[in-house]
């Protein structure tokens, strides 16, 4: 028989994996090991074998990593069929199940979503009166955000998870107690969920005795990518769905678990034969991208951790150079040799898109971009403010969210406030006036009072103008006869004068509404567009703007977990000392170190030919470039112990001190006493 276009290619252990068919299935894929080609075959070829692909549940953990799976399925079979397969997110997924169900479950029909800034909003309004009756320092806004995502998350209670996790904040667990409850209350009452409330109601859903079934029934398999990073609920969701008969597949690897502080839990992979009895686990360990000589180097470093799948990457690759690791006199040496690393691989031949600097933490990479600049290298950096943050962004989208939801008190303030001479005091009457803060959800619509008269709302006469602007672009979204392109552009006409008054680079910020307006075209509709942005944000514009240009050019900077998918001919990883990698804030505990560990091997595994590690001596204080004379010394990271030394070409980088002197025919000190002697 001819071999299926999904079969060509594929090794051993892939090959099984794909033609499993019975029971649940734990693949178990090392970095590079061709962890999506598999899945992408195995997909395919249930879609062969004639199953419905309307009733195939794929979840990832990117909008973009869905349409690259279904679209790379397509190729394999037939691309009308591939599209027709559920993929998504698991946040989006549980909106599509919520949007589709949720007046059933309880929830209203008209409901929004809050973003992680939103509800760091929401949070500082409730947190606000327990901070001014504290009698000491309350936990910043941010704080009490993180508790709460982590309490919830981790299904931990909160006095044992800020005793764990946050226990400077042990003091304040009756105040966090009482912001929570009415966190909770006010988003029942303004028809809002975040997050967490989305897995929340899926969870519950898929467990109820009755709705249960209905909802499992959908599907006849269910597939998740990177299960090493889902947190409790998630495989709290997972179980519900297996327990009703549907074929369950996962696929991590436990090597790669390094969310934690997003409340994930390797536990989970490691676990899942356990929780799923009857569990065919297969490992994938050979390797498609780095050499041998940095595959050694990543499994000396994983067979330290603590517990986990054992797998021992290999390749068929012959050759390769042992990775170098430069001891360094301090960070402003390091910067230097890393920079004309760079140079020095760039004019071999590898572009700098080809090479990426990694670190730890985002500000390590400080001292080198003022090197990179000076030597007029460019670079893009991954791993700060993500895009949905941007203030201009979240005006827009508050606007977008008035329209599908006009009892969003917090969309109502973001936007009331944009009016220039509007204050808090105008914007509270305005509030009052449309009815937004009554619990009493049978009064008139307070988007249609206020897009009758936006004057007689009681705004401040300098006001009135930008009020009526966005009266009017708010009324002509909610006619209904506009698609999602033309909202955005609407809305945005009329942010214009607003941004241009309140914000600095005003040109880049309305550049920004022009790109989400590309996007939200392709959108079915607004409310769609917003929850996809809101569900799955790009962490720049560069990701609503599609591919770069083929001459363009530029060198990688990213943390490690911004990196963590992406591969490079050469990597650069920065601060390989102890205190940096691993984190003096993340060795309290194995566990933690544990966790530290793997976030160093998935830095490794990121390279495909060339691997450059860089480990500084001395630590400046104040000054990181030197230029004062306080300091500490640092030892390289505990992750490369002496007995890795043969693994590595070990290089010593000299200093702006350390130059060597030619020898001088006569000692010196013979011509400085002659001087000394003509003086007397």
């Amino acid at each position: 028989m001819e071999t299926p276009t999904w079969a060509e290619g594929l090794n051993d252990a892939q090959r099984r994996a794909v033609d499993h068919r019975d029971g649940p299935l734990l693949i178990s894929a090392g970095a590079g090991t061709g962890k999506t080609r598999t899945l992408v075959s195995r997909l395919a070829r249930m879609l062969d074998d004639g199953v419905p692909p309307e009733r195939v549940l794929l979840v990832t953990f990117s909008r973009r990593a869905a349409a690259e799976l279904t679209n790379r399925v397509g190729h394999l079979t037939d691309p009308l069929v591939a599209g027709q397969v559920v993929a998504g997110t698991f946040h989006s997924v549980a909106h599509r199940v919520l949007a589709r169900f949720g007046t059933g479950l309880g929830l209203a029909e008209q409901f929004s979503v809050l973003g992680p800034g939103d509800s760091r909003d929401l949070f500082a309004l409730v947190r606000a009166p327990v901070a001014a009756d504290s009698q000491r320092r309350f936990p910043r806004t941010e704080t009490v955000e993180s508790v709460y995502g982590r309490t919830v998350s981790s299904q931990i209670p909160l006095e044992e998870t800020v005793a764990r996790t946050f226990p400077w904040c042990l003091d304040d667990v009756e105040g966090l107690r009482t912001i929570f409850a009415d966190y909770t209350e006010r988003k029942r009452a303004q028809h809002l969920l975040d997050l967490e409330d989305l897995l929340l109601y899926w969870r519950a859903a898929v467990r109820h005795p009755t709705v249960g079934p209905v909802l499992a029934g959908q599907f006849d398999h269910v597939l998740v990518d990177e299960y090493q990073d889902t947190n409790l609920v998630q495989a709290d969701i997972l179980r519900a769905l297996g327990a009703h008969g549907l074929g369950v597949t996962v696929v991590g690897d436990d090597a790669q678990a390094i969310y934690s502080f997003r409340s994930a839990t390797v536990r989970n992979i490691l676990d899942f034969p356990d929780q799923f009895p009857g569990t065919t686990s297969i490992a994938l360990e050979q390797n498609y991208r780095s050499t041998t000589p940095i595959l050694g180097l990543a499994n000396a470093v994983i067979a330290e951790a603590g517990e986990g799948f054992r797998k021992q990457l290999w390749t068929e690759e012959p050759g390769g150079v042992l990775p170098t690791l430069a001891t360094c006199p301090d960070q402003q040496a390091q910067a230097t040799a890393v920079s004309q690393t760079v140079l020095d691989h760039y004019e071999a031949g590898i572009p700098l898109r080809d090479q990426a600097v990694l670190f730890r933490t985002g500000h390590h990479s400080d001292l080198l971009e003022v090197e990179l600049r000076r030597r007029r290298i460019p670079f893009v950096k991954y791993g700060g403010l993500r895009f949905l943050e941007a203030a201009h962004v979240r005006d827009l989208l508050a606007m977008l969210r008035i329209v599908q939801n006009p009892w969003d008190e917090l969309a109502w303030v973001r936007v009331l406030h944009l009016a220039r001479g509007a204050g808090p005091t105008s914007v509270d009457r305005i509030l009052a006036t449309l009815g937004v803060r009554e619990p009493d959800r049978r009064g008139p619509d307070p988007l249609a009072a206020f897009c009758t008269d936006p004057g007689h709302c009681g705004g401040a006469s300098g006001a009135t103008a930008d009020l009526t602007l966005l009266a009017d672009a708010l009324g002509a979204c909610r006619a209904g006869s506009l698609p999602a392109g033309a909202q955005v552009e609407t809305l945005a006409t009329a942010l214009d004068p607003m941004v241009r008054h309140r914000y600095d680079h005003p040109e880049a910020r309305l550049a920004d509404f022009d790109a989400l307006a590309r996007i939200a075209a392709e959108s079915p509709s607004a409310g769609q567009f917003v929850a996809d942005l809101t569900l799955d944000p790009p962490s720049s514009t560069g990701d609503l703007a599609g591919a770069p240009a083929l001459d363009d050019d530029w060198l990688t900077l990213s943390t490690v977990h911004s990196a963590k998918g992406g591969e490079w001919g050469v990597v650069h990883l920065i601060h390989v000392a102890d205190g940096a990698f691993p984190s003096d804030m993340a060795t309290g505990d194995a566990e933690s170190v544990d966790e530290e560990r793997r976030l160093f091997y998935v830095a490794l595994t990121r390279a495909r030919r060339h691997l450059h590690l860089y480990a500084p001596l001395r630590y400046h204080h104040g000054d990181p470039a030197g230029r004062t004379d306080k300091h500490s010394y640092a030892l390289r990271s505990r992750f490369l112990p002496p007995d890795v030394d043969s693994l590595l070409d070990l290089q010593v980088v000299r200093g702006a001190d350390d130059v060597a002197l030619p020898p001088v025919q006569a000692p010196l000190t013979s011509i400085v006493d002659s001087e000394l002697g003509s003086l007397w």
